[in-house]
């Protein structure tokens, strides 16, 4: 049995929009699970401004419940927290970070240069979320090309083809995740829009938000650029982000199985 689930892991009230989600996946192959961001985690709801700190908590706009966490939501599922066997990371922000100390045994995917931009004093960044002391795969530039994105093939316990492909700008090192499932392509973006209606309106206000919260936003603006062209060039490949409320209403309708 193959299975995509899709979670949502994060609640976040801000004044423009008070249910902001985070998208993540949980990808069931046979006995093994694996996580595409990790949302929020049962020590960040336990003890919110110890790991996460009230400056944070208030300018993100967290809002904490322990039902919410991948941890609960996989057990729901009827299904074993402990196979998660990999996390696989499109960036170190602590709304995508706070989930990896429930899986102390899953082994975390991350760009190469995500990583250094995580232990650059970026203050952006929770560096308490890795305390637990996971092993980490670092991914560098790679030759391999998927739609004309570089792709960093990811190596996992799975049998599905994943790999890390370079959205940079939200921060130095942000990647989308691109999949592999019965001769269809799913691309999650994480954090390279927070809305997909950004890509045709400049002036929405989720926009000027990510502006604010880029890195680079020359290089934001570039990525976006190159996942609407894929959009418009190759409409057979399922996009989506992190935060986007009517994406995961339409993936969450529904489950991508394999018998």
């Amino acid at each position: 049995m193959k299975r995509i689930h899709h979670l949502n892991c994060v609640r976040i009230a801000i004044p423009m929009n008070d249910d902001v989600i985070g998208h993540c996946l949980l990808i069931e192959e046979d006995d093994n699970l694996l996580l595409i961001d990790t949302g929020v985690g049962i020590k960040d709801v336990e003890h919110p401004n110890e790991r996460i700190g009230n400056e944070l908590i208030e300018l993100a706009g967290f809002q904490f419940d322990m039902e919410v966490t991948a941890f609960h939501q996989i057990r729901k599922l009827g299904l074993n927290p402990t196979h998660v066997k990999d996390c696989i990371l499109s960036h170190l922000d602590a709304d995508h970070t706070g989930g990896l100390a429930d899986f102390p045994d899953a082994t975390v995917h991350v760009s190469a240069e995500e990583l250094i931009n995580f232990y650059s004093d970026n203050p952006r960044y929770i560096e308490s979320h890795l305390d637990h002391n996971p092993s980490i795969k670092e991914y560098g530039i790679a030759d391999e090309q998927w739609f004309g994105f570089e792709a960093r093939k990811v190596n996992t316990s799975l049998k599905t083809p994943i790999y890390l492909i370079p959205l940079f700008g939200h921060t130095l090192g942000h990647c989308g995740i691109a999949l592999e499932w019965e001769e269809k392509w799913f691309f999650y973006i994480g954090d390279a829009y927070y809305l997909r209606a950004e890509l045709e309106d400049k002036q929405n206000p989720a926009g000027q938000l990510a502006e604010a919260r880029a890195d680079d936003n020359t290089k934001r603006l570039e990525s976006m650029e190159k996942i609407k062209t894929l959009m418009q060039e190759h409409p057979e490949v399922e996009v989506f982000g992190y935060h986007d409320r009517e994406e995961f209403t339409k993936y969450s309708a529904k489950s991508q199985v394999v018998s």
